[in-house]
């Protein structure tokens, strides 16, 4: 085969004792998930909003934005849960272009995953330790997630993944929720059969370890929009596509029935400012059906500290997005607030 090691990578339980959680932190983050938890079971009903860069890419910008959603989240927590994304590895489309810090830690050099794995375990406890709010993260290699699986609160496989089995297995033994997105061609059934894997208890290969899970009550959707065979977007969070996965949701007879609606991608066709009316709409449709209601947990929002996205150079302007185009701080903030008022 045409592959060279370049590291022998630590086991996570080695890294973990090299870049370790306090019990302090330890305890912040399990009254965190206590109360997530309580939101996807439908004890508390607090809205989710998932709020982030599309990519983490660089440690000081990235805790500057979770420090400015800080203070805005001691404002709003009565009414919402802010969960702050720092997704730390992305899927390419093709296989090109900048695959996050895990890979990367300085995008402008060559791909380092020690140096990434490092990297990213220091940010995520960075944010905790920073501003109390334990973090999402997308589970793109399932195997990775254990150098992380501590620290998150909140993970999402994405269209390109959802279908895969090993995704949906390790989800299975996850004991946080895990969002599962639809995938690029809209179909719901997929996502939904991989929210019926996740749920259900598993015998696999994890690690070189042969592992059994319970499965993971607290799986559930995830709405970003499709594309067609022309591959142009279809949006999928309008009212009634929202309350047709509500129907299938009876259908399927699943715990705890919960979407996320990802208020970019496909969804906004990449029009990040399209981001503050889709919310609008998705909180109208919620206040509308009672059902709905119940069933939309939350939203996911890419933002970052500037607005739009910016190529990777050796003059990057830092807190602009070099992956997909992101709302601004301004906007952020003030969609925020909005959310608090209006969910």
């Amino acid at each position: 085969m045409s592959m060279n090691i370049n590291h022998q990578l630590p086991l996570p339980d080695v890294l973990k004792e090299q870049y370790p959680l306090t019990d302090e932190l330890r305890s912040v983050k399990s009254l965190r998930d206590s109360e997530i938890r309580k939101i996807f079971t439908g004890e508390s009903d607090k809205f989710v909003v998932l709020v982030g860069p599309c990519s983490a890419d660089n440690e000081d910008t990235v805790c500057e934005y979770a420090n400015r959603l800080k203070k805005v989240n001691d404002q709003v927590s009565d009414k919402l849960m802010i969960i702050p994304r720092v997704y730390t590895n992305k899927p390419r489309t093709t296989g090109d272009g900048y695959k996050g810090m895990l890979h990367q830690p300085e995008p402008d050099k060559a791909p380092d995953l020690l140096a990434g794995i490092i990297a990213i375990r220091k940010m995520h406890i960075r944010v905790l330790a920073e501003t109390g709010l334990s973090t999402a993260d997308e589970m793109l290699y399932p195997e990775n997630r254990s150098y992380l699986d501590d620290i998150l609160s909140y993970e999402a496989i994405g269209a390109r993944s959802v279908e895969n089995q090993q995704h949906r297995l390790t989800a299975s033994g996850m004991d946080i929720p895990v969002g599962m997105k639809n995938p690029t061609s809209g179909d719901l059934s997929v996502m939904l059969n991989s929210v019926t894997a996740a749920q259900h208890s598993h015998h696999f290969i994890y690690r070189g370890f042969d592992v059994a899970t319970s499965g993971n009550e607290l799986a559930h959707t995830i709405l970003r929009g499709g594309v067609n065979k022309f591959g142009q977007t279809q949006p999928n969070y309008h009212y009634e596509e929202l309350v047709r996965l509500a129907k299938l949701y009876n259908q399927w007879n699943l715990k705890n029935p919960a979407v996320i609606v990802d208020v970019n991608h496909s969804n906004s066709g990449k029009q990040y400012k399209e981001q503050i009316r889709i919310v609008s709409e998705v909180l109208h449709s919620r206040n509308y059906n009672s059902d709905l209601k119940k069933l939309v947990k939350g939203v996911m929002i890419e933002s970052y500290l500037l607005e739009g996205r910016q190529d990777i150079s050796d003059h990057m302007i830092p807190g602009c997005s070099i992956t997909d185009p992101c709302l601004g701080w301004e906007d952020t903030e003030k969609l925020i607030y909005e959310i608090a008022e209006k969910c």
